[in-house]
């Protein structure tokens, strides 16, 4: 309740733009069916996630940005648990390499800063190492596999904003 309170507060504050398309937090209990249209569409559908693993029961603990383009649809989405674990990042195929994964996850981390996070972290995909180290995460650990797909764990320190030396 707490986190959902938190998210409320920030949501105008938090949209970007992005030629024809925007991404803002939502709540789980409002977006729930747009979230789960794209999320079974990348992990379900096109990586043969088992649906008893992506549906962990997490997401209405979790804040969630999503994605739309210019004519209202739905077109990516990610989550972040109360602690900093990002995840669950899906972009529509016909959206990716256009800016949408950089802006969800941007905002995922501008939203962490202002929590007060230290530190984020996630559990990337190999084949999007790239994308996260162009986003300042390291590796960290060995891979492992989740749901039959190889991934590396990452991490991400968060600059925090200086104190006022003249409040010292």
């Amino acid at each position: 309740m707490q986190n959902r309170r938190k998210i409320e507060k920030l949501k105008g504050s938090m949209t970007r733009h992005h030629e024809d398309m925007r991404v803002e937090l939502v709540e789980w209990g409002k977006a729930e069916p747009a979230i789960r249209g794209i999320r079974e569409t990348v992990f379900i559908f096109e990586q043969a996630v088992p649906e008893e693993l992506e549906w962990d029961g997490l997401d209405p603990l979790c804040a969630h940005a999503l994605a739309w383009n210019d004519l209202g649809e739905a077109i990516g989405t990610a989550r972040m648990q109360a602690k900093g674990t990002i995840g669950r990042m899906a972009v529509l195929k016909d959206w990716r390499g256009r800016g949408v994964g950089r802006a969800l996850l941007q905002t995922l981390l501008d939203l962490a800063a202002r929590q007060g996070l230290s530190r984020v972290t996630l559990s990337a995909q190999t084949h999007a190492l790239g994308f996260y180290e162009r986003a300042g995460f390291h590796v960290i650990g060995n891979p492992f596999m989740d749901a039959g797909i190889p991934h590396r764990s990452m991490i991400r320190d968060l600059l925090l904003p200086q104190a006022d030396p003249e409040k010292r």
